[in-house]
């Protein structure tokens, strides 16, 4: 978890996208689907709704995509975390 936290702040917090976007993926698609194009196709479709709530959720402001993508994708991880965890999966 520390790696994933350094390389979010190293990268950039649109990059924090990756991390979210498979499980979001996997919950959506049926288990038969591609993993990886399922993922991408995902990660696409959240920057770009981030990218718009970004641009026209306050008229008159802009904010950075990646304070909307940490917004959303940070408490969402956290559930995630916390689920797996319960569940004895995590590590």
């Amino acid at each position: 978890m520390a790696l994933a936290a350094v390389a979010v702040a190293a990268a950039g917090p649109v990059t924090f996208v990756a991390l979210v976007s498979a499980p979001i993926a996997r919950r959506l698609v049926a288990s038969g689907a591609p993993a990886l194009v399922c993922s991408a196709l995902v990660g696409a479709l959240v920057v770009v709704v981030a990218d718009g709530v970004a641009q026209f959720a306050v008229p008159g402001t802009t904010y950075p995509v990646g304070v909307v993508t940490g917004i959303v994708g940070a408490p969402y991880l956290l559930w995630l975390l916390t689920r797996t965890n319960r569940a004895g999966r995590g590590g």
